[in-house]
């Protein structure tokens, strides 16, 4: 199953106690639709108001489906609402894990310089003069790095910190309006909660002045959460692509 979605109306993709998240709306228009409860897999688990441009998400059935997948599809996409969108679904290998079969993922974090009366729910209002060449020397010392301790949520349920950033910089963009603006990209095998806007919010610090390339690279050795930057707010980062074999 391949969706997109807006964050801003969930708490997050994960099934929560109390929460509206979009696995648990996915889940309740899919089990309408095929008459019997069918649980979902995402590709990852996106933090509240994180957005998605690509989702990827599977789920098991034991009988033959007994509606055309594209109808599947219209069915679904009449019950979640407008700020969740399935594009396509189709059958896989049995063997085909939404998470764990996923080689690498990709984030972007949008930012524009100043207001923008359309785009300000979906990007950061950048302050003007940030210097995004110290930021990317910054950001380049990523692909070196193998504990990312010091960019993940403090008490998460991680098991290792450990992951392998393959593509970590800042890249032009233009709005539909005309407005140019920035975006972090950065790719991965895995990420942790609430890394890459930890990531973002200390490439900031780099870009404002207020840290070095140098202490940025210290950041990182010392695997220390409170070391680094804050995090930024969520509206302004997708989960962009995911790739498989």
């Amino acid at each position: 199953m391949r969706l997109s979605f807006r964050g801003a109306p969930f708490h997050g993709w994960q099934i929560q106690p109390g929460a509206v998240t979009v696995q648990q709306t996915i889940e309740e228009a899919l089990g309408t639709v095929l008459r019997r409860p069918t649980a979902i897999v995402g590709a990852g688990r996106t933090d509240a108001g994180v957005n998605a441009r690509l989702m990827v998400a599977h789920f098991d059935t034991d009988t033959p489906l007994s509606i055309p997948l594209d109808r599947l599809v219209s069915a679904i996409n009449a019950l979640t609402g407008r700020d969740i969108a399935i594009h396509s679904i189709e059958e896989v290998a049995s063997d085909l894990h939404a998470r764990f079969s996923a080689t690498s993922r990709t984030y972007r974090y949008y930012a524009l310089p100043g207001r923008s009366a359309f785009f300000h729910p979906l990007v950061w209002q950048a302050p003007a003069g940030l210097d995004y060449q110290a930021m990317n020397a910054a950001a380049s010392l990523l692909l070196d790095t193998e504990d990312f301790t010091s960019f993940a949520k403090l008490h998460s349920d991680a098991k290792t910190n450990i992951c392998k950033v393959s593509r970590a910089e800042w890249k032009e963009w233009t709005a539909m309006d005309g407005t140019g603006g920035m975006f972090f990209e950065i790719t991965a095998d895995r990420f942790l909660r609430n890394m890459v806007r930890a990531v973002v919010g200390t490439l900031v610090e780099v870009g404002r002045g207020k840290m070095s390339v140098d202490e940025f690279a210290r950041v990182i050795t010392a695997r220390n959460r409170c070391a680094a930057g804050t995090s930024m707010p969520p509206q302004a980062l997708y989960l962009w692509d995911v790739k498989y074999e």
